[in-house]
């Protein structure tokens, strides 16, 4: 990152800020597919929302029209809130399903279990069991790892199922898998959440539309991403069990999720939804990312770790070779201490960026 902070600091002292912009658009990496920008369709329709007034707090037009969009991708009969972020479409939608002694099985590599900062813990008072996988996703059988202990009151009662689509490893749940993790969890008595921060991508690896995997296949509620697919924020909860899901009206604004002016965020989910931007962009993403991956697995000292299922890469790397090649191009650690590295592609990389990146590390290792 330091590379970038030069690079921004050179910027200002030549003048190329002094429209306000202060960094520089020429720099690409691999970090995550949050550091990319906002997809122009997506600037665009918050250009059309604005200007004028509109009732607060959801009552807008552009609130109306997402209900109804959600429901062309994901039937009659759901409900739809709007959030500022992915955490808190994670907290509301379990504290939603919960009652207050209830927990949660998830995978040890699940975003509410790794990178929320315990926010389900502290914020929404919810207990998470963890269970470790290989690839991310959970199973009948590893979801049974935790699955018990009902009415035993020195336990905390696992009543939600929590999985990731796509998972924090990359790799992705086919709807039977979907399926079958849901009947599990119905047949005991619980509830299944899907984290879809990166839903999109997952549609485009499986070619099935949205409902096939969420809805079709007995997920409860979701959390429905849009920063990591072109937004410049904004998710929903999506409740398409709303008989699973309680006082998610109230929850919301107890949880600081209630944006004041609302049709923002909902104008850029129907710009996102509408005409298929949403596919576009996530299968654009997908395709970078398996151009990565094919010319990888062709270089001596790289060793891919997982499938590339959907928009990212993970690798191990010979030692002080990942430390060399952030001089140019940022990425993160998955598993300093196997020199394990994360490569994300997002909606604007291109082939030109992945050729760079390849020959930068060809360069390091040859």
């Amino acid at each position: 990152m330091n590379e970038q902070v030069t690079s921004t600091t050179e910027a200002i002292q030549s003048g190329t800020a002094a429209s306000g912009q202060l960094h520089d658009p020429s720099v690409r990496g691999f970090a995550s597919d949050n550091y990319s920008g906002v997809h122009p369709e997506i600037l665009a329709a918050l250009a059309t929302a604005n200007g004028g007034h509109q009732v607060s707090y959801g009552e807008d037009v552009y609130t109306a029209r997402l209900q109804e969009v959600m429901e062309q991708q994901f039937g009659q009969g759901i409900e739809c809130f709007p959030v500022f972020n992915g955490t808190g479409a994670n907290v509301l939608s379990l504290q939603s399903l919960l009652p207050r002694w209830g927990a949660v099985i998830c995978a040890s590599t699940a975003h509410i279990n790794m990178d929320e900062n315990g926010a389900p813990e502290r914020i929404g008072g919810i207990k998470l069991l963890q269970v470790p996988t290989d690839d991310g996703k959970l199973t009948p059988e590893l979801i049974d790892r935790e699955a018990w202990g009902w009415g035993d009151e020195h336990r905390a009662q696992p009543l939600v199922v929590s999985i990731t689509q796509t998972t924090e490893l990359g790799t992705c749940y086919t709807p039977e898998e979907v399926r079958a993790i849901a009947d599990h969890a119905h047949a005991k008595g619980m509830k299944l959440h899907m984290d879809g921060a990166r839903l999109a991508n997952a549609a485009a690896y499986l070619g099935v539309p949205l409902r096939a995997f969420t809805r079709d296949a007995g997920v409860d509620i979701l959390s429905f991403g849009g920063t990591k697919n072109g937004l410049i924020f904004g998710e929903v909860v999506v409740a398409l069990n709303p008989e699973a899901a309680y006082g998610l009206k109230f929850l919301r604004k107890m949880n600081m999720q209630l944006a004041s002016k609302m049709r923002f965020i909902s104008a850029q989910f129907i710009a996102l939804l509408e005409d298929g931007l949403w596919l576009r962009s996530a299968a654009h993403a997908n395709a970078m990312a398996a151009r990565l991956r094919s010319a990888v697995e062709e270089i001596d000292g790289v060793e891919p770790t997982q499938a590339t299922q959907s928009n990212g890469v993970f690798a191990i790397l010979p030692a002080g070779v990942a430390d060399r090649l952030r001089q140019s191009f940022a990425f993160y650690d998955w598993d300093a201490a196997r020199r394990e590295v994360r490569w994300m592609c997002s909606f604007d990389t291109t082939e030109e960026d992945i050729d760079a990146f390849v020959a930068a590390i060809k360069g390091e290792l040859a």
